[in-house]
């Protein structure tokens, strides 16, 4: 979307109304992801898609390919989580590995690869989780990684550490100014080059590039 730009959201009564109507008009339930109009009935937001190109070569682990995804951004994700979760994806690409539904299915990662047969062989949450939901997620899956990205990221694993310390989980974050980079490339539709050397990630994009560092916190 362009600056200054008005969505339609939807047509009621056939006539649009526009983002700043709509706001007059209903109250926004962010839990639930649904807006209430005047009338008190319940209007639930849809994802907004993106497409990506990307162009990956990670030298570390000798894997090259060319990968076409759709993403679905949930009304309450930010570009920059959404972000994070596309290099993620980047650095543990492989066959099988797929979105799930994200923040609307609670129970699930944000990225996993399953076995033909169905059992969960990578689970990987994007964010800061709360560590009773990686220890379940260690009965579910034989690997389980977490890579912490946002603002309190630091905070989030000074008041956690002990308690993964527990658990053979690796957990990786990426540096926030490194994120917003990332996201600022951010389109409808995106073609991105990926080079993974060392402990960085390299993007490129018609709008510009960036470097995204990775640091381990804890490995298996």
């Amino acid at each position: 979307m362009e600056a200054g730009e008005v969505l339609p959201f939807f047509d009621m009564a056939s006539s649009v109304v526009n983002i700043r109507d709509f706001r007059k008009s209903f109250s926004f339930n962010q839990t639930f992801n649904v807006f209430k109009d005047n009338r008190g009935v319940s209007v639930a937001l849809k994802p907004t898609i993106y497409k990506l190109k990307i162009t990956l070569s990670d030298t570390d682990r000798n894997y090259y390919d060319t990968l076409n995804l759709t993403i679905a951004q949930h009304p309450s994700e930010t570009p920059e989580r959404m972000m994070a979760r596309v290099l993620v994806f980047c650095l543990n690409a492989q066959e099988y590995l797929v979105f799930t539904k994200g923040l609307s299915a609670v129970e699930e990662p944000d990225i996993w690869a399953r076995t033909l047969d169905g059992r969960i062989s990578l689970w990987i949450d994007v964010g800061e989780p709360a560590v009773d939901r990686i220890r379940k997620a260690t009965r579910l899956s034989p690997a389980v990684k977490v890579y912490s990205f946002n603002s309190k990221s630091d905070t989030w694993w000074a008041q956690e550490r002990a308690k993964f310390n527990e658990l053979p989980v690796a957990v990786l974050q990426f540096p926030w100014a490194g994120i917003q980079a990332l996201a600022a490339l951010v389109k409808r539709t995106m073609d991105l080059s990926v080079t993974v050397t060392g402990d960085t990630a390299y993007v490129a994009a018609e709008n510009g590039e960036c470097e995204v560092a990775l640091v381990s916190l804890q490995s298996i």
